[in-house]
């Protein structure tokens, strides 16, 4: 049966044989290149050979944290809805800038709704530091969350991550009565705990994902995240307007609490550990995960053996050889110098801002611009994430059968992939500016243009897994401390640039936010590799990270 994977072979530098994160290949000789060894790795488990996907420990792992991402984003967004009914309106009745450019196109639904939730006297400042205290938290424990995942596993990480963030939702509603600076603690806090998650989870699948799967249960896994967004926002609203503002922290933080007892009693760190996978799929998973290291063993066997024969032996070689043999440490300096590491970063830093603008202030532009009533603004504003739920889980899938089954190399994909999810949506977002009120188009597009971003979640977004499998927690801790700057302040700059709201100004908000999604892609591309580099790979601890 011929493998999906193809034979090391010399490459020309950019893709070379990365079907699988491969090693790069070694340093040439200095005089006279190195015999070719003929080196047959063994290849990871062909699709037909692979463990089955029905009631498998690592689709329960995928399904499991799919819904701990939707649990977090869900914890996250749904202050931006309660707040609207936390706070006293005739305080912002001063700070309402409506544009009237667009014409009203729907009348206000008539139903009795429930007002018995406690009002606030904050202005509009006051609103934007406490939907922006979260990020404060969430940028600090970044790195620290991959450092300690890489070194002690994510399942507890994660885990607590989440607990944490959920019983400090559960006190929100007190921390608001003691006033704005709890409540901005409070937020801080929640963002504390959630900034170790995704780090520990890219731990996690380091220990977890076959190459060739990868794609798949990394994209199902982090989509909860998406329709995490999809479903608060609207329910948010809804039990905001039949209840009072309070039940939503109560609802979504009982709903944390179930989900990490559920995590606790059925997940574990590595196959090795987990008490109910079937031998055949823990032998499918390490034997996976194990064919880099068989490779670049292979590969340092023969190069012990001709080094001798060399006539000038050459020592940036050798020098290599010991590096790779030796490894105990984290390489941090080689780390923050490699430019496939920064390739991430841009594109991560990138892809955010448009998201976070969004996210924040799609609902603003819905209700200020084009006008919906309250209750079309949170169905509409969830419809793009829908979208791009969808599109994650579809692109996981193909990005793995692109790699499997038609030999397409992994940077291939994740350059691909990465191009449209950004420069498809930059461009359906400067599209949606320029429309007007066309509000059936203006939908659309936002709809499009967020629904395209999903292909990113098999690009750059698991990128860290493809070049440095042993340190992906650790990567995604330092491209998402810079992927959360964005969410700090592109909000702001975008507010500050449409103090009347007309058309116009946000025509120049989108057209920024695609600019910079155009340059991440255009740098990705550029600069991005699929293989395992060299300061990655670490002989003390195997394949565990």
């Amino acid at each position: 049966m011929k493998s999906p994977v193809s034979d090391l072979a010399p490459s020309d530098g950019e893709e070379g044989s990365d079907r699988t994160p491969l090693l790069q290949r070694a340093p040439r000789a200095e005089t006279g290149d190195l015999p070719n060894p003929g080196i047959k790795p063994a290849s990871p488990a062909s699709p037909e050979l692979a463990a089955p996907v029905c009631c498998s420990a690592r689709y329960n792992l995928a399904f499991l944290s799919f819904f701990g991402f939707f649990v977090l984003y869900s914890l996250r967004v749904n202050l931006s809805v309660a707040l609207v009914d936390m706070v006293d309106s005739n305080t912002t009745a001063k700070d309402n800038r409506t544009s009237y450019e667009c014409a009203e196109h729907s009348a206000p639904i008539k139903v009795l709704r429930n007002q018995t939730g406690k009002k606030y006297q904050w202005d509009a400042e006051t609103q934007g530091w406490i939907l922006g205290s979260f990020f404060y938290g969430y940028i600090i424990t970044q790195i620290p969350g991959g450092y300690v995942a890489s070194r002690s596993g994510g399942k507890l990480l994660l885990g607590f991550g989440v607990l944490g963030t959920a019983v400090f939702t559960l006190f929100t509603p007190l921390a608001a009565d003691f006033g704005f600076g709890a409540l901005v603690a409070l937020r801080a806090l929640e963002g504390l705990g959630e900034g170790v998650t995704f780090p520990a989870m890219h731990a996690m699948w380091s220990s977890w994902a076959p190459p060739l799967e990868r794609s798949k249960l990394l994209s199902i896994s982090y989509a909860g995240a998406q329709l995490g967004t999809v479903v608060s926002l609207p329910l948010s609203g809804v039990i905001c307007y039949y209840m009072n503002w309070t039940y939503v922290f109560y609802f979504f933080g009982l709903v944390g609490i179930i989900w990490f007892i559920l995590w606790i009693c059925l997940v574990s760190d590595t196959p090795e550990t987990h008490k109910t996978i079937t031998p055949y799929e823990k032998e499918y998973i390490l034997s996976s995960l194990k064919n880099q290291e068989a490779q670049v063993r292979s590969l340092l066997r023969e190069l012990d053996a001709t080094l001798p024969q060399l006539k000038i032996p050459s020592a940036a070689t050798k020098t290599w050889y010991s590096q790779l043999s030796s490894q105990k440490s984290v390489p941090w300096i080689p780390m923050l110098k490699s430019l496939p590491l920064w390739a991430i970063v841009v594109a991560h830093f990138s892809y955010n801002w448009t998201f976070y603008t969004l996210l924040t202030l799609l609902p603003t532009y819905m209700k200020e611009v084009l006008r919906f009533n309250i209750q079309e603004n949170g169905f509409l504003s969830a419809v793009p994430y829908l979208g791009c739920w969808l599109c994650m889980i579809l692109s996981g899938q193909a990005a793995d059968n692109l790699r499997a089954r038609w030999n397409f190399s992994t940077l291939w994909v994740r350059r691909v992939f990465s191009l449209i999810g950004m420069i498809g949506p930059a461009i359906f977002l400067v599209a949606a500016g320029f429309i007007g009120c066309d509000y059936s188009l203006a939908v659309a597009f936002l709809t499009i243009s967020t629904t395209l971003g999903g292909f990113c979640s098999s690009g750059f977004s698991i990128n860290h897994l493809d070049i440095a499998p042993s340190y992906a927690g650790i990567l995604l801790g330092i491209t998402n401390t810079f992927a959360t700057i964005p969410g700090m302040i592109g909000p702001i700059i975008a507010r500050s640039l449409t103090p009347e709201n007309t058309i116009g100004e946000w025509q120049t908000v989108f057209c920024i936010a695609a600019a910079i999604n155009v340059f991440g892609a255009i740098f990705f591309t550029l600069f991005a590799k699929g293989e395992v580099q060299n300061w990655a790979i670490s002989d003390h601890r195997g394949h565990r990270n």
